[in-house]
């Protein structure tokens, strides 16, 4: 019966993986597009700000969807779950709303408050990063273990 599991595991990663090359074809697509748009149709060789936060936000998007399918990919061969790349894509993925934050929608104490709340949570992720990577933990199907 375990077998069964496994190979229905299986399966369903290798749909998740193929599902992901999809998206991020898709995001490149969509990460030149908008390069094209910003830097020869709306104003030829000169990025505004607005621009060139929605370009780092699409960058960010397709790097976090990289990191995924690397993720994906290092359960397929080690059968393993990489702790450090799940918290390393949650740090990009605060990162990339720490960029695409609209200062202009929220009142002062909301914008405070929230920007207080993203650094909290990325010395956190970063403390458990650190301890991750200096510790070379990772969870396999044995449990947790530390590689030497």
């Amino acid at each position: 019966m375990l077998e069964y599991v496994e190979k229905f595991e299986k399966t369903v990663y290798a749909v998740i993986m193929l599902m992901l090359m999809i998206v991020l074809v898709a995001g490149m697509f969509d990460l030149v597009s908008l390069l094209w748009k910003f830097l020869w149709e709306e104003s030829p060789l000169l990025l505004q700000a607005k621009e060139m936060i929605s370009l780092l936000g699409a960058f960010l998007l397709v790097l976090i969807g990289v990191e995924l399918l690397d993720t994906i990919k290092a359960y397929f061969r080690e059968n393993t779950i990489h702790v450090e790349i799940v918290v390393l894509l949650a740090i990009i993925a605060v990162a990339r709303k720490v960029l695409l934050l609209d200062p202009l929608g929220l009142s002062p104490f909301e914008y405070g408050f929230e920007m207080i709340s993203i650094g909290v949570i990325i010395l956190g992720l970063s403390a458990g990063y650190y301890m991750i990577k200096k510790a070379g933990i990772t969870i396999g199907p044995d449990g947790i273990k530390r590689s030497v």
